[in-house]
């Protein structure tokens, strides 16, 4: 446990000097806001509020008590904060912010084709063990993919593993949303269609996060599976062809939903790819059937389209771009605002081919990782 050797007051932080010579800065306010009496013991929720005091609070009285803790007197509100030095430390926002970005992801090109059996986790594994659904959590998280096998096949049985994450997200689809071929279909999955690599729902503010596709029967002729890393074609942009990518990150592109079965009109602006505050990815927005007549400023509708074409042709190219067939019993699981998955066309004269689909907000995914992790 790390111990604060030396304090010295400076005039809006408190410089905190630690045992192990690295030093910390903590502004006054931050320090005020975080008292350990500021937050409710059973909800944890923040109760003080900062609003209370001067923007010019600052300590009265400071110092290192016989257990380690640092003391402040405050100069307003007669009011005393004591702070665990390990709580410090662990949130120490100038540590933080000297410490390099390390991204959660694994990209991936065609070259996981060969290493399909790496992405591959058995049913049975992840609903008796905890360590097999940390196992499938952390493949779907750091390589937004996994396809899980042998599970049942009979309809609507795969909220029994989902539901050992979390509940799913409805949609106006219905949850389970069948992937079957329909007569005057409301969607082009609904048919026997070849598709393009996609996201699905990009016309929601906030599209689901995961898609769990379970396969019931796939007997027809066709109907293969595609899947594309965006984040690792994305990443390839940003190395080679930057002014592409910048016209990705800073173009905003109209996507619509165009359901004749709605009583609602759905439409988003959103970027084809988004940047974290690290600057890692954080979503890629990208769907042929569903982007509106674009309505960019005139002097740049050239070069947002090119940058588009750019963009669509490396997410459909061969060195990015994996190929499998989906068995009864599999279930594909992926990050929705990540991997692009399509298919080929399929002869529903030849057999048959039903797929059930189920959405999860991203949250419930990370959440449930960091909660089993810890």
């Amino acid at each position: 446990m790390r111990s604060i050797s030396k304090l010295e007051k400076n005039s809006t932080y408190l410089k905190i000097i630690w045992d192990d010579g690295i030093e910390s800065k903590f502004n006054y306010l931050w320090l005020r806001d975080n008292c350990p009496t500021a937050h409710d013991k059973d909800s944890r929720h923040r109760m003080f509020s900062i609003l209370n005091v001067s923007p010019e609070i600052n300590p009265k009285n400071y110092n290192i008590l016989e257990n380690g803790n640092l003391e402040i007197e405050w100069s307003e509100g007669n009011h005393k904060s004591i702070y665990n030095p390990s709580w410090l430390r662990e949130n120490c926002y100038t540590i933080k912010n000297n410490t390099k970005y390390v991204s959660p992801y694994k990209l991936w090109d065609s070259k996981l084709q060969s290493k399909l059996k790496t992405i591959e986790i058995d049913y049975d594994y992840i609903i008796n063990s905890e360590e097999g659904l940390i196992k499938w959590l952390e493949l779907l998280h750091h390589s937004g993919i996994a396809i899980v096998k042998n599970a049942p096949v009979e309809k609507n049985s795969a909220f029994k593993i989902l539901n050992k994450i979390s509940h799913t997200r409805e949609t106006f689809f219905k949850t389970p949303f069948e992937v079957i071929n329909i007569p005057k279909p409301n969607n082009s999955a609904y048919t026997a269609h070849a598709l393009k690599n996609h996201m699905d729902l990009p016309w929601f503010e906030n599209p689901p996060g995961y898609q769990f596709l379970h396969c019931l029967t796939n007997s027809a002729k066709g109907g293969n599976s595609s899947a594309v890393d965006a984040f690792a074609v994305a990443d390839y942009l940003r190395k080679n062809e930057k002014d592409i990518f910048d016209i990705l990150v800073n173009t905003p592109l109209k996507f619509r939903d165009k359901d004749y079965t709605q009583e609602a009109i759905r439409s988003f602006y959103g970027t084809a790819i988004s940047l974290t505050k690290d600057g890692d990815f954080n979503d890629v927005r990208y769907s042929i059937a569903t982007l509106d007549a674009l309505d960019c400023h005139p002097d740049k509708m050239d070069s947002v389209y090119k940058a588009h074409h750019r963009f669509g042709k490396l997410l459909h190219d061969n060195k990015f771009q994996i190929n499998f067939r989906l068995e009864p019993g599999d279930i594909f699981s992926f990050n929705n605002r990540r991997l692009l998955h399509g298919r080929t066309e399929f002869d529903p004269n030849s057999g048959h081919r039903h797929l059930q689909g189920y959405y999860m907000d991203r949250d419930e995914i990370i959440g449930r990782l960091n909660y089993l992790k810890k």
